[in-house]
């Protein structure tokens, strides 16, 4: 089908949720993609921060066409080889005790905040089960994770949210404001704020964080959804903080593309759960699990440490180009401060042969990990020809 074609059945059939840019995919290879038309281009998203290893990565599809050879799917009413590896795996890599798998981040966050209210709620009965977010934080789109999510933006239309949760500043006064009440099971942060803005949070705020929630025994959960799997240079993006928590969501790259999120669960809360307490039909789905036990398996120190080179480079070559106002965010996870239109400049790059991503008024860059210097100087010199345009 030409793109076209592929339009006209989008809008005919699609719900009308996205707005989509005037592309359609068909291939490519690593950072580059081919449209189509077989018009090439350098890819700086990742389909956002997804695929890890770019696309037609060869080790990762023979590890998805082996297990499609063997079974698609298992109820989680059976155990599974490849499941059960990854858990292993994450486990290890990782210092959670315990896994359990979703098909999302947002799932993985629904299930975090079930799992602190279900603590809570064991160790001291009913009345305590607030989870206190933080202003400009997202953490999915499901009822109970938009009540988690700060930003009005994502609030219209929805009412009445889950109860119980309070989304507030991002500082101490704030947070032990709402915790005075005696009502909070949790914190849910995300180290850095990337659909808002790729923003850091302050390191003494959430190192002070860390040593609250600690000495309250309410759980401390970080979304890593977006930040994980490498893309701060790091597994996690709370490692650069020194902070420990009780839980972790991820999703995103855990797979390389394919839908699986993953809950983590430490020390503290390693037996939260038990049989009927949670669960998913496709969570840990057997294919997904074999993909990302090839993902997990490749995240070595020496491929960190490559990681954190390519950022260096590529920061520094971004913090040269005329009209970037600021470079935010940490590693391969890049906000960029332009005077721009981020709208207006995502669709001049797209039309030059860029794919960059927005986060409000910023732009946003989170290239696969393996994207190699060449890619990055085409895609650099692409943008640097729009924001001088």
């Amino acid at each position: 089908m030409n793109f076209q074609e592929i339009k006209r059945l989008d809008e005919k059939y699609y719900a009308e949720t996205f707005s989509r840019f005037p592309v359609a995919f068909v291939g490519g290879k690593g950072a580059t993609l081919v449209d189509t038309e077989g018009k090439e281009y350098v890819d700086f998203g990742a389909g956002i921060a997804v695929n890890i290893f770019g696309v037609n990565d060869e080790e990762w599809k023979q590890a998805v066409i082996t297990q499609l050879n063997g079974v698609q799917h298992l109820s989680n009413l059976y155990y599974c080889e490849s499941q059960a590896k990854l858990a292993e795996l994450l486990c290890k890599k990782t210092g959670a005790k315990r896994v359990f798998f979703g098909n999302s981040g947002a799932e993985a966050n629904e299930c975090a905040m079930k799992a602190a209210r279900k603590y809570s709620y064991d160790k001291y009965g009913e009345g305590r089960y607030k989870i206190i977010a933080l202003n400009n934080s997202f953490h999915g789109r499901t009822l109970f994770t938009l009540s988690a999510t700060g930003q009005d933006i994502f609030h219209q239309y929805y009412m009445p949210f889950v109860a119980g949760v309070e989304c507030v500043d991002a500082n101490m006064k704030s947070v032990t404001d709402a915790a005075a009440d005696g009502t909070a099971c949790a914190v849910m942060i995300e180290c850095v704020q990337g659909e808002s803005g790729v923003t850091v949070l302050d390191a003494e705020f959430l190192q002070m964080l860390g040593k609250f929630c600690s000495e309250r025994d309410i759980l401390l959960i970080v979304d890593e959804v977006q930040t994980g799997y490498g893309r701060t240079g790091k597994m996690f993006s709370y490692e650069h903080f020194g902070i420990s928590p009780d839980i972790v969501t991820v999703a995103k790259g855990i797979a390389g593309g394919l839908p699986l999120g993953a809950c983590l669960f430490y020390k503290k809360t390693e037996r939260v759960f038990s049989a009927g307490d949670h669960g998913s039909t496709f969570g840990g789905n057997p294919v997904c699990c074999a993909a990302g036990v090839n993902v997990i398996e490749r995240l070595t120190d020496e491929f960190m440490l490559e990681v954190q080179g390519k950022a260096e480079y590529l920061r520094a070559k971004l913090r040269i180009i005329d009209g970037v106002n600021a470079v935010t965010g940490l590693g391969m996870m890049i906000g960029l401060d332009i005077d721009k239109n981020v709208k207006e400049v995502a669709a001049a790059c797209l039309k030059k042969g860029l794919l960059v991503l927005t986060a409000h008024k910023r732009l946003r860059l989170l290239p696969p990990l393996t994207i190699t210097k060449t890619e990055m100087d085409e895609g650099l010199t692409i943008l640097r020809e729009v924001l001088n345009a």
